[in-house]
């Protein structure tokens, strides 16, 4: 069987980013693009028009000009349901398999168009969910890009059901950033005696009974689940990915002394049973070239190049982030997500490029999208495990019926089943139990 040809009346980087992005990432087939409307009449094969209008009885899908023009305009989405979910960018050709945009809105969402307009920051300075598009439409929770695809593809089945076409497989990946190694192991003389003194003002007499066991080691630091988590991946054949914070200290940078032995030997020891990635400060939002020197001392303690990436904090400003990261030679990031909601934020549970708005150009990087993170569900949401461990199930089930990619984000710490995770080690066993399934 031929490959499917497409005719565009115009070939903008915008639509050969996004039919590359769905055909080729996504539905795994192999596709040719053309704007010659003779060529495309004139040719056999399974075909389809992406236009303004139809040129022939081929399956066609009708465009607006949200992929042909550049720049960053404001946007009249027009929301409307379709199929049990909203979707926006409406068409009005009865001829179009679909009544909306499908390809203009899956650009809109990959791209994160919403988060170069203006908009009001949290507290750390990034985009919220709650004033995201998916999350004001109601589907956050749904991989829409991934859904939109497989509609595609279905419909194009159905006319040329020998159209060849890769079977994507179901994956599982689970990462962990390390913010803080130990709760009180290996903090130094001046940080240990003002946690002393202030959990005295606090009269937080477990805090102190805990930390003196921990010092004279009496007992382990509630935060060591290194070992529980390299059981976890005997157990499950988990291929995890670990970003440390390796930063000097700040008022949100506060894991150990970058000179500390120990954590220098639990790097490499976690480097020898798993891919690690940097995780940089919190102020490298404001201070670019700390990337670099965060990256550069976790490269001298592995001996080896880095090129995985996560924000701490989830601090994302685009473009200006992802370019720190391409200039760093950083090829792949892990930040994609949403601090206050779990959920798809760029509406798609598949490994896919950056494209970068302002140049309009796809870039190397390549994002990793993850769905779910610990803090999410027990700080912001402040639900209770159950509740937390209905949530995780729907977005597993919403991942497996697309074939696509489970990315969890979990921390050392909330394994470590005490204080206010107490429970939590019950919930991230049931989540690989789910997701490895």
């Amino acid at each position: 069987m031929e490959n499917l040809l497409i005719y565009v009346s115009k070939k903008t980087a915008r639509i050969r980013y996004t039919f590359k992005l769905v055909f080729t990432d996504i539905l795994l087939m192999d596709y040719t693009l053309t704007s010659d409307l003779d060529a495309f009449l004139s040719a056999d094969g399974p075909k389809m028009q992406y236009s303004s209008k139809p040129f022939s009885d081929d399956l066609y899908f009708q465009s607006n000009e949200f992929l042909l023009i550049k720049g960053i305009h404001s946007v009249d989405l027009d929301p409307f349901e379709y199929d049990g979910i909203k979707v926006f960018f409406s068409v009005k050709d009865k001829m179009s398999e679909l009544p909306f945009d499908v390809f203009s809105a899956i650009f809109y969402l990959v791209v994160r168009y919403e988060e170069y307009l203006p908009f009001v920051k949290d507290q750390h300075g990034r985009f919220t969910a709650h004033k995201s598009i998916s999350h004001e439409l109601g589907f956050l929770q749904k991989p829409v890009v991934n859904l939109w695809a497989l509609k595609i593809k279905k419909i194009l089945l159905a006319k040329y059901p020998d159209i060849k076409y890769a079977v994507r497989n179901y994956k599982f990946l689970p990462t962990y950033d390390v913010d803080s190694a130990w709760a009180y192991a290996q903090k130094g003389l001046v940080r240990t005696i003002g946690s002393y003194l202030l959990a005295l003002k606090r009269m937080d007499w477990y805090d102190i009974k805990t930390r003196t066991q921990v010092l004279l080691r009496m007992r382990k630091d509630p935060f060591d689940t290194f070992d529980l988590q390299l059981q976890y991946q005997k157990k499950y054949g988990l291929k995890p990915v670990y970003f440390f914070l390796y930063a000097h200290y700040s008022r949100y940078d506060k894991n150990i002394n970058t000179r500390n032995k120990r954590f220098k030997m639990l790097i490499k020891k976690m480097v020898d049973y798993a891919k690690i990635g940097i995780h940089p400060s919190y102020y490298s939002l404001e201070k670019p070239d700390l990337v670099a020197a965060d990256l550069a001392g976790l490269e001298k303690i592995v001996n080896k190049e880095i090129n995985r990436s996560r924000q701490h904090f989830l601090r994302l400003l685009l473009p200006d982030t992802y370019r720190t990261l391409i200039n760093s030679d950083i090829t792949d990031d892990y930040t994609m997500g949403y601090a206050a909601l779990p959920g798809f934020r760029a509406g798609i549970c598949t490994m896919y490029q950056f494209y970068d708005l302002d140049l309009e150009t796809e870039t190397p990087l390549r994002i990793h999208p993850f769905a779910v993170m610990d803090g999410t569900l027990r700080d912001y949401m402040q639900l209770t495990p159950a509740d937390a461990l209905q949530v995780i199930s729907n977005l597993i089930e919403e991942v497996k019926a697309v074939n696509g990619t489970f990315i969890s984000l979990w921390h050392n710490e909330s394994l470590s089943d005490e204080q206010r995770w107490k429970g939590w080690r019950y919930v991230y066993e049931e989540l690989l139990k789910k997701a490895t399934c």
